[in-house]
């Protein structure tokens, strides 16, 4: 999946600037594309050079000027497109599972560390998704939710990012168990 795709979905919600979508990506894309801001202001550049995107300058006192950029009809088209295509398979790359591939032949406490880590990670994860989603449904139940609310998408997508962390703490909760086990056998 190209970064513009991911781009083009986040400005559904609207014009944004090219830090509200860094930002938007840190906060809501984050748990299934990432983007550094400099690759963002990169493809915000193409797309619009492409026609995918508008900008609009908006001139600031005592700041730089920024740019909101917005979908145009041929963004809107070219995102319909990509919907409709046959979804590849993804490739997922973890250094920490790599770690954990070969701890029989590295150091059991420094990779337990790691995994650790992994764990605190996800669970602050799941702390600002369970916020998100509590402003998302805005006192509304899920099925209220997702029969009335204008996207759904960006509900869906968090709920796996949810599910995602959830099952990353499951994971190295019983990494760790086993690590600890094998840790105490060899001392």
């Amino acid at each position: 999946m190209a970064l513009r795709n991911a781009i083009m979905a986040t400005l559904l919600r609207g014009e944004a600037s090219g830090y509200d979508l860094a930002k938007s990506f840190d906060a809501s894309v984050a748990n299934f594309w990432m983007a550094t801001p400099q690759q963002l202001y990169r493809e915000l550049d193409r797309m619009e050079a492409d026609g995918l995107i508008a900008a609009r300058v908006v001139e600031q006192e005592r700041r730089p000027n920024k740019r909101l950029f917005s979908l145009t009809e041929t963004g809107r088209a070219a995102l319909r497109a990509f919907t409709a295509e046959p979804t590849r398979p993804g490739a997922y790359r973890d250094e920490l599972l790599v770690k954990v591939q070969a701890v029989d032949a590295g150091d059991i406490a420094s990779v337990a560390e790691a995994v650790r880590e992994r764990l605190k990670r996800a669970e602050a994860k799941i702390s600002r998704y369970e916020t998100m989603r509590t402003r998302m449904l805005d006192g509304r139940s899920e099925d209220e939710y997702l029969a009335a609310a204008d996207r759904i998408g960006p509900y869906l997508t968090l709920m796996r990012g949810l599910s995602f962390e959830r099952g990353n703490i499951g994971w190295c909760e019983r990494t760790l168990t086993v690590l600890e086990q094998r840790a105490a056998v060899t001392r």
